[in-house]
């Protein structure tokens, strides 16, 4: 079953769970505010992307924890994205195809979910 990480009123969330419900995908939901990601939940996705992909740079949490003023080493980065979640693009969907980050109405339309 599809598993799609996020949170619920986040827009690009809203984006591919209405995506996945037109297609009649079944999924399970987990919200970042009730279940944060483990250490293993991350390592898992990144054997699939890049940590580049997962760590948001332009979201608000971002721009107010002054991150980009920090010279962060690839271990840090993830310290970070374990303890403030809402660090990590949105959504992160775990998927036949491994794992998908982000909304791309295109690309999922050529996924095998």
């Amino acid at each position: 079953m599809v598993k799609i990480y996020g949170i619920k009123n986040c827009g690009s969330v809203k984006k591919a769970l209405n995506f996945l419900n037109s297609k009649n995908i079944p999924y399970e939901f987990i919200d970042f505010k009730v279940v944060p990601p483990t250490q293993n939940l991350l390592n898992n996705w990144l054997k699939f992307v890049s940590l580049e992909t997962l760590y948001n740079k332009k979201g608000t949490t971002y721009k107010k924890l002054g991150l980009k003023d920090l010279a962060l080493t690839e271990s840090e980065i993830k310290e970070w994205l374990i303890k403030e979640p809402m660090l990590i693009k949105r959504p992160v969907i775990e998927c036949k195809e491994g794992v998908i980050v982000g909304f791309d109405e295109n690309f999922y339309q050529n996924t095998q979910w």
